[in-house]
């Protein structure tokens, strides 16, 4: 690639899902640029977690195209989305409970195309454990560890891939504060490290904010915001969807 060539992408370009006549997504746009994170955020409901399902083959849409590099792979299955490079989290965690945690990111490792086999797989699922912090519990079992362990150990799993783009389904969930600012620092440390694409799904709109380069909101399946963390902060329809019509607006007729 050229000095001026742009950085790999991946794209929704006007995706739409219905459910038995429910719009679930309608005509919504969004980038994520290798090197980059941007937050996809919403009240419940707005499609978020759909979005993601297109984004990583778990749902084929019904309107509009994925892009991965500039190539259609709109309806791909989600073994062929891995193996190209895109690697996900889920909102309800999926590890397996009898495998240890090293054993759990190995099985990511499996996944890359290079299929690490033996002790060259083991050897980079505990590299990945160094990086994410997890060594110290390689050998615990996935069901033997705290919430907010478990879900690092699901984003050390989707790196066993060496992706290009990683999808975090609501990282921090039911995390505490200082849990949170230590996933953000991973997050932040992950990117810079690998120079991935970054898409974190979350209703933390405190690691949001201070997270991702740009943020896009949907409510109730479109796209209604997008844009800088302040810009997305200050936007009147943001506003309303969060707080309601009456509170969004006494709050910003207030000095």
């Amino acid at each position: 690639m050229s000095e001026s060539a742009a950085p790999p992408a991946l794209r929704a370009d006007s995706i739409g899902v219905s459910f038995a006549g429910l719009r679930a997504l309608d005509s919504v746009d969004l980038t994520v640029t290798r090197g980059s994170i941007v937050g996809l955020i919403g009240p419940n409901g707005s499609g978020k977690t759909t979005l993601l399902n297109v984004l990583s083959g778990v749902l084929a849409p019904t309107q509009g195209r994925v892009l991965l590099a500039d190539r259609d792979v709109t309806g791909w299955p989600a073994h062929r989305f891995a193996e190209a490079g895109v690697a996900r989290t889920f909102q309800n965690i999926r590890l397996f409970g009898q495998l240890t945690v090293l054993e759990n990111v190995e099985v990511g490792a499996a996944l890359n195309p290079a299929h690490w086999r033996g002790s060259a797989l083991r050897a980079a699922a505990r590299a990945i454990l160094a990086e994410t912090g997890l060594l110290e519990v390689a050998d615990r079992r996935g069901n033997a560890l705290p919430y907010g362990t478990r879900r690092r150990v699901e984003i050390a799993r989707a790196l066993g891939a060496k992706p290009t783009f990683l999808l975090l389904d609501e990282p921090a969930a039911g995390t505490n504060e200082a849990e949170s600012d230590e996933l953000r620092e991973l997050i932040a440390a992950l990117r810079r490290k690998y120079d991935l694409g970054i898409l974190v799904v979350e209703h933390d709109l405190r690691l949001i904010l201070r997270l991702a380069d740009r943020i896009t909101v949907l409510n109730e399946g479109r796209q209604i915001a997008s844009g800088s963390g302040q810009e997305v902060s200050e936007d009147a329809a943001v506003r309303e969807a969060y707080l309601g019509r009456r509170e969004a607006a006494e709050e910003l007729v207030s000095p």
